[in-house]
């Protein structure tokens, strides 16, 4: 199809993207593309997710299933398929690429490797030869044992295919391991039995640069960056972020060298959220994301262009502004009830603290520690938006 012609949604000519995936952040997708008049479809593990809940049509299937995967596709028809999450039979994307079916975003082969750590560590260390942490892959509580003893205490011990933080710990010494490795198989989303276990990198701060690969001017393939995110998490799930993270002229040349070599390598069109660990002007990668990242919420007030619509305009193929309009931040909205339909009480109190706004996400389910909205704010500076955040997300209490 002409990437430069978008058709009207519901009708023959129209351009029709599906999502693999519609949590929050694949809603915020689905609203960028539909207001650049894109066909939408959502898909899912769960009824009403959030995605669902404002696409053109919504499907729930196991998209672990490569059959249930590939029959979705087939009767959609979509042109762009556009993963959200990690829990995907990625083997299914590869043969929609080699049969033509749908464009793959950003590539079928960058989405396998993404989506397992272990695929993306290699690529980066062993391949492009990039910074990062010494680490070791693990598929038994022996294994572990052995890893964690070569590489020393204390290490993080994550499954190779896990999201937001899950089945991630932090252990200082070899009674804890097993413990690890039990959190570890309970977290992880697919092929389970397999865990990286990486040297702990005694870092000043983390980030997230969101590095966009879209079309320029002269249709090549171009690579911009936004400001560089900083975040603070808690059991490896992040609970606020802001934006820009401040970090000398030569950190941030670092950052964005490594950031655009991982990128290039795995090709394609889009936004990748790439985290790395800053020490002095040293600079380690840690993963990247191939889609909008959770900490990149903040930018749904701190950029002329969020994250979501710069996706949206690189998977059309369209120009893109990384502007940033004001420092800002974000604060985690957690669930705190075990709940199906929770309501929400003081909305008005959060809104009304200055220069703020809410994401209310929509979930069907709520749990004590499941991410339910998120508060974003700006200020003069990075600390005032953090204090209007954490202020706006305290005030909204959910409720059973």
């Amino acid at each position: 199809m002409d990437e430069l012609r978008i058709g009207t949604p519901l009708t023959a000519n129209a351009t029709r993207v599906m999502l693999l995936g519609s949590g929050e952040l694949g809603k915020e997708v689905v609203i960028a593309l539909q207001r650049l008049g894109v066909e939408v479809i959502a898909v899912d593990r769960y009824d009403h997710a959030p995605g669902h809940q404002v696409a053109h049509r919504a499907h729930t299937i196991d998209m672990t299933d490569p059959a249930a995967l590939l029959a979705v596709i087939d009767s959609e028809r979509p042109h762009y398929v556009v993963p959200e999450i990690e829990a995907i039979a990625t083997d299914a994307l590869a043969t929609v690429e080699e049969r033509g079916l749908a464009t793959v975003v950003p590539t079928a082969r960058a989405t396998q490797l993404t989506m397992n750590r272990e695929g993306i560590r290699r690529l980066a260390a062993e391949e492009l030869g990039l910074p990062t942490s010494p680490y070791a892959f693990a598929e038994s509580l022996d294994e572990v044992r052995a890893a964690a003893e070569r590489i020393g205490f204390p290490c993080v011990i994550k499954p190779v295919m896990s999201s937001s933080g899950k089945g991630q710990s932090t252990v200082r010494a070899a009674d804890e391991l097993e413990a690890a490795w039990q959190y570890a198989l309970a977290g992880g989303r697919v092929n389970r039995g397999r865990v990286i276990v990486e040297g702990f990198v005694d870092f000043d701060y983390e980030i997230t640069l969101l590095t966009v690969r879209a079309l320029g001017a002269d249709g090549q393939v171009r690579t911009s960056f936004c400001e560089p995110i900083g975040h603070l998490q808690e059991s490896g799930d992040y609970v606020e972020s802001w934006q820009p993270q401040p970090m000398s002229a030569t950190a941030l040349a670092r950052s964005r060298e490594v950031a655009e070599k991982v990128t290039g390598a795995l090709g394609g069109r889009g936004v990748f959220g790439v985290e790395l660990f800053v020490r002095g002007d040293d600079v380690y990668f840690s993963e990247v994301s191939p889609r909008p990242h959770d900490t990149g919420l903040v930018t749904l007030r701190t950029q002329r262009l969020s994250e979501f619509e710069l996706h949206a305009r690189a998977v059309l193929g369209l120009p893109v502004d990384t502007t940033l309009l004001a420092p800002g931040a974000s604060a985690v909205i957690y669930g705190g009830v075990d709940a199906t339909g929770i309501a929400y009480e003081g909305v008005a109190e959060a809104l009304a603290v200055p220069e703020t706004d809410l994401r209310l996400f929509g979930k069907p389910e709520s749990f004590p520690r499941r991410r339910m909205g998120v508060a974003v704010a700006t200020g003069s500076d990075v600390e005032t938006a953090r204090a209007r955040a954490r202020t706006a997300a305290a005030a909204v209490r959910p409720i059973g």
